[in-house]
């Protein structure tokens, strides 16, 4: 662990404000979400007012509210995004993430300045790079393993933000422009087309099909629930959930599930804090596998890969796949009988690989034990492996639970005059003082302190709990006159918390700073004329603009995904090791319109897909 109190924090997505308020009351630290525009999911935009009301809620505990401004931009559109970030910065974001070095040279506000995993942070010298220009945060690609981890940790004194569960993108994040070359949709402009995610074909050279309608590109979801600790120590201090186009039900469970792990690992490390106030209570038992998943992989992270070196990618959906079940002991008619303990209900979905190596699904008309009876005869063999997508009772109970998120407060009552005075102090360090006259107050004939704690305890319709009470066990005070009093003292309490709470301000930037390299190609993004300017000011002699600038198709041979995930290893024919499965020289993915040359880099240990026609 580094030494000094290192805060630790949980990073959720947000769709929109609803969401934002569930994942902070299940225990985010922190929410990021999109704002109207130039954010990278488009179909997740929300408008500056609805982040405002975020940004009030998650105050209240010390959480932050980041806001993704993290497209690429065009030089028609910087006084617009210039526009947006003082309205965003009004409306009380903490951080913007960002990818696009126009950012640097916009008029505006000070507001802290995160560097997006688009903006490709996989070497030390590329984070040493941008956390000299004045990044507050860097987001590290998700390839990186532990010890790579180390290293750029060892060279930059800002935070870094690492990816620990939800989808993962197979390219390189930013340096994928196949959904821009073959749908003309960027995913650098939010509006990927997911290509990564169809069936293909594997080809070889003569055209012969080696796999059929396999989804050769679509990883596994991402899950570092075991690793979080090892992940601290290379110098990881904020966990990033993907997912800002996940419902509200996802985000409970899965904000829920990490709030649980990283408190337990806080819990037994003095040298680490939790970077958010308050104790959540989600309701439910956070249970990962019952909510959307492709099945889960480590990815890169514990340097070996995965325990099997072909469990990166899920061959056979892009779907979920759910929480395993069991397998098909006996089919009679429509009755299906599954070797599982789990208990089962009637509503539940069910997926299974059928015979044609497709998966299909079903759904529990009737449960008895372990036996699903279905609407409709279903093909499916004994010994088939079955996968629960829905589990109805989680999800009801997920619809019903309220969490909710509470903090400390101390008080103290005590006469000062004629003035009765209400100190109140709270787990965030804020601490007021407040009074009335003492009006009806005196000496009381029988003890009074009890009732004095249970009105100061009377806290229902606030976030606060009461830990301490220092009373006055002697005098009489009204109940209604303490009610106001601690009415009063707490709206001040929330007043002074906002007017006192500490807001990062984007750091300096070292003008003498020098790129790690003079050049810079179609594949590092750079679209407008201040982006240009930045690169240049800091020794980039050549650049290439972003494919997005360039007009007509993208020419073919183009490399189009770059990524450290490689076919041949996933199908266990890796080039550099003896004795396993060999596949063709060349080789090709197919899917419709879509054709790629597949070119194995086994120098850097990396696969790239070019263009082809």
């Amino acid at each position: 662990m580094k030494r000094g109190l290192t805060k630790i924090e949980l990073l959720a997505p947000a769709r929109n404000v609803v969401v934002g308020i569930a994942a902070i009351d299940c225990g985010a630290d922190a929410v990021y979400i999109g704002a109207s525009r130039f954010g990278a999911r488009a179909q997740a935009g929300n408008s500056t007012a609805d982040i405002g009301r975020l940004c009030d809620h998650a105050h209240r505990y010390d959480a932050r509210v980041y806001a993704t401004v993290n497209t690429i931009l065009f030089d028609h559109e910087l006084k617009e995004a210039e526009l947006l970030v003082k309205e965003l910065y009004a409306a009380g974001v903490d951080a913007l993430i960002v990818q696009d070095m126009a950012l640097l040279r916009l008029d505006i506000p000070p507001i802290a300045l995160h560097a997006s995993t688009q903006c490709d942070i996989r070497t030390p010298e590329k984070a040493r790079f941008l956390a000299s220009l004045g990044f507050s945060q860097l987001v590290l690609a998700r390839e990186l393993s532990l010890d790579e981890i180390r290293a750029v940790s060892r060279e930059v004194d800002v935070p870094l933000e690492a990816f620990v569960h939800g989808a993962l993108c197979v390219s390189y994040s930013g340096r994928c422009q196949a959904s821009h070359a073959f749908c003309g949709r960027s995913a650098n402009r939010g509006e990927c087309a997911q290509l990564c995610r169809l069936p293909y074909d594997l080809v070889d050279g003569d055209g012969h099909v080696l796999m059929s309608g396999k989804h050769l590109l679509s990883l596994r979801d991402f899950n570092a629930t075991s690793v979080l600790a090892a992940m601290i120590d290379a110098g990881v201090s904020s966990f990033k959930i993907e997912g800002r186009l996940k419902d509200e039900y996802y985000v409970k469970n899965i904000v829920a599930h990490y709030r649980r792990c990283l408190d337990e690992i806080i819990a037994t490390h003095s040298e680490l804090a939790r970077a958010s106030t308050g104790r959540s209570v989600p309701g439910f038992e956070p249970a990962p596998y019952k909510s959307f998943n492709r099945s889960f992989t480590t990815y890169f992270v514990d340097g070996h890969r995965t325990p099997r070196e072909d469990d990166m990618a899920c061959l056979d959906t892009p779907k979920s796949m759910g929480e395993p079940v069991g397998y098909v002991t006996a089919v009679k008619g429509r009755d299906i009988t599954l070797s599982t303990r789990l208990a089962l209900a009637n509503g539940d979905g069910f997926s299974f690989m059928g015979p044609d190596g497709t998966f299909a699904g079903f759904r529990a008309n009737k449960v008895n034990g372990s036996t699903v009876t279905t609407l409709e005869k279903v093909k499916i063999a004994s010994g088939t492996m079955v996968y629960r997508t829905r589990d109805k009772a989680f999800n009801d109970v997920l619809t019903s639970a309220v969490a909710r998120r509470t903090m400390g407060i101390d008080c103290e009552l005590r006469l000062a005059g004629d003035s009765l005075v209400l100190a109140v102090s709270d787990e965030r360090g804020c601490r007021v003082e407040h009074s009335v006259k003492a009006q009806g107050v005196g000496e009381a004939r029988t003890p009074q302190g009890a009732k004095q704690r249970e009105v100061l305890a009377k806290l229902g319709d606030t976030v606060y709990t009461l830990r301490e009470a220092v009373v006055l066990d002697t005098v009489f005070v009204p109940a209604s006159l303490l009610t106001r009093l601690r009415r009063e003292t707490l709206a001040l309490l929330e007043r002074t918390h906002a007017a006192i709470r500490k807001v990062d301000l984007r750091r300096s930037e070292d003008r003498d700073a020098r790129y790690p390299s003079t050049s810079l190609s179609a594949a590092d993004n750079v679209a407008n004329k201040l982006a240009r300017q930045v690169y240049a000011e800091h020794g980039v002699t050549s650049i290439t603009p972003a494919l997005e600038c360039q007009s007509g198709p993208v020419a073919e041979g183009t490399t189009v995904m770059r990524t450290r995930y490689c076919l041949r290893r996933q199908l266990g024919a890796c080039l550099q090791k003896d004795g396993v499965r060999r596949l063709p020289a060349t080789l090709w993915l197919r899917s419709g319109n879509v054709k790629l040359r597949v070119v194995c880099d086994c120098a850097r240990c990396e696969m790239r897909l070019l263009t082809a026609r």
